[in-house]
């Protein structure tokens, strides 16, 4: 795991403020997207290997996955781009963590069915 401050850590991996009203509707294109992105098991494993730590970079689930880094690194493409994670650029290395608001609302609309 790469170092950081405080700072950083929590602004990247915080949970969002606000109520479960703040959270945006998100349409159905973008909840085909998310679901797409969840819809592949080590997806969901990286999905869970990230929820049980604060950061983590691609170095790390490469060690815990039996993929190539460059297939890890599609998967986190794929997470990334449907709003389920995010990720900092560290140097050479980006770290990347659960993206709880996006979460959150994949959950909100999946219940509004």
């Amino acid at each position: 795991m790469v170092g950081h401050s405080a700072d950083t850590q929590s602004n990247l991996c915080e949970t969002p403020d606000g109520s479960v009203e703040d959270l945006r509707d998100i349409d159905d294109l973008t909840l085909a997207s998310m679901a797409k992105a969840v819809g592949h098991p080590m997806r969901l494993r990286i999905l869970r290997i990230l929820a049980n730590r604060e950061s983590c970079v691609t170095g790390d689930l490469v060690s815990q996955l039996p993929l190539a880094q460059s297939t890890i690194s599609e998967h986190l493409r794929i997470l990334r781009e449907a709003g389920l994670i995010q990720g900092e650029i560290e140097g050479p290395r980006t770290s990347y963590c659960i993206n709880r608001r996006g979460l959150e609302e994949m959950k909100r609309a999946i219940l509004d069915l």
